[in-house]
């Protein structure tokens, strides 16, 4: 069992945010959904019946979700970063994750519902990681131009010279 559990607040979108999620991530499911009763409801000021939580899978990790009302907003300071082997796993996360959200720099990136996420090529990290100082500074370089990381043009900075 996962000791630790990501959980989001979310106004009154977990139910949706997490068939969203699960509907991206392969290995994914919705493992329980819990709603307000009378006593949750008039604590909470949400109505009774809507959902409080969702308990859900992604890629093998646990995760839950609130509908807790306005009282917590979603920010940047915390993020889920996505290990990608390929550029076309790059694509596929990248796509799916923003579409109706907002790109951001250097493999940054919010979904429709606020949510950070940074989808991050495997490549990237291990040229940024090259002991050769001149290599990973070009590769930094690169990739401070981009939203969506581009593991060919990073790999040419990082050869180039």
């Amino acid at each position: 069992m996962q000791r630790i559990t990501p959980f989001i607040w979310f106004n009154d979108q977990a139910e949706e945010a997490a068939n969203f999620y699960t509907a991206i991530f392969r290995n994914s499911s919705i493992d329980k959904v819990v709603r307000y009763g009378a006593a949750g409801a008039e604590a909470s000021g949400q109505p009774a019946g809507q959902v409080m939580t969702v308990s859900f899978t992604l890629d093998g990790l646990s995760f839950t979700a609130l509908n807790g009302g306005p009282h917590s907003q979603i920010t940047e300071a915390i993020s889920f970063v996505v290990d990608c082997e390929t550029q076309g796993e790059v694509d596929k996360y990248w796509n799916a994750l923003s579409d109706g959200g907002e790109e951001g720099r250097c493999a940054w990136l919010k979904d429709r519902f606020g949510v950070s996420w940074q989808i991050v090529p495997r490549a990237l990290v291990e040229m940024l990681s090259d002991p050769d100082p001149e290599k990973s500074q070009r590769v930094m370089q690169a990739m401070l131009q981009m939203n969506r990381i581009d593991i060919a043009a990073l790999k040419r900075a990082y050869e180039q010279g």
